[in-house]
């Protein structure tokens, strides 16, 4: 299997459409840099597609739990003063914690997974502001993929 470009949106997108989850963790786990390279970019297209217009003065911090079969990803998401800044670890007094398998995550992120959907099957956990979650996602950017 060819690698997954995930800093590029149209690459991943056309990935989580066409492979099962097993493929595609397996094909993520496999190349250079596996799963956490693969967060990297994924985090900094987030942060690339983020619209501080959108936010309009908001702030928040969120924290991504991003289950792996090699164990647990942790990133924190934080927006303030017009800025979207992520990076690996924990988050200090988040005000919503996202608990997701990683094919799941990579789903939600193409729109090939409807978020409420998911937290009805149990494939989304949401600890914290459920309702502040949904009014961030359109904080964002999605590129056409």
């Amino acid at each position: 299997m060819s690698e997954i470009d995930a800093s590029r949106f149209d690459q991943l997108a056309a990935a989580v459409r066409s492979m099962s989850a097993e493929d595609l963790t397996a094909t993520i786990q496999q190349q250079q840099g596996g799963v956490d390279s693969v967060l990297d970019q994924v985090f900094a297209g987030m942060a690339g597609a983020f619209v501080p217009e959108r936010a309009a003065g908001q702030e928040a911090v969120v924290q991504y739990d991003i289950a792996a079969p090699d164990g647990t990803r942790q990133y924190r998401m934080r927006i303030a003063d017009g800025r979207c800044e992520v990076g690996r670890g924990p988050a200090e007094q988040p005000r919503a914690t996202v608990q997701v398998q990683l094919p799941d995550f990579l789903k939600l992120l193409a729109g090939a997974l409807n978020p409420m959907q998911a937290v009805m099957t149990g494939k989304l956990k949401i600890r914290g502001d459920m309702f502040f979650l949904q009014t961030m996602q359109g904080w964002f950017e999605r590129p056409a993929g």
